[in-house]
């Protein structure tokens, strides 16, 4: 069986809500998420804000890939994570 989780790395992202449901139209089974610090990787992608916020343009699984250096620095900040995995 094939598994389509799309990255929204490559969205517009002022556009995001409407990527997602452009991608989910399309028929993907699950969006990913690369959710960076700075400081493991020398970007920054998406925070849960942005998963909480995209909740709402789709049910399809949320999957966090947690970049982080120092996770006991961060994970506090994500309780609540609208993140399936």
């Amino acid at each position: 069986m094939i598994h389509i989780s799309a990255s929204l790395l490559a969205a517009d992202y002022a556009r995001l809500g409407d990527e997602v449901q452009r991608a989910e139209k399309a028929g993907v089974d699950s969006f990913h998420f690369d959710m960076m610090d700075g400081h493991y990787v020398p970007n920054f992608a998406f925070t849960p804000n942005h998963l909480k916020s995209l909740r709402t343009y789709s049910d399809l699984p949320f999957h966090a890939h947690l970049e982080l250096s120092n996770p006991d620095d961060v994970l506090s900040k994500f309780p609540g994570l609208q993140a399936d995995t």
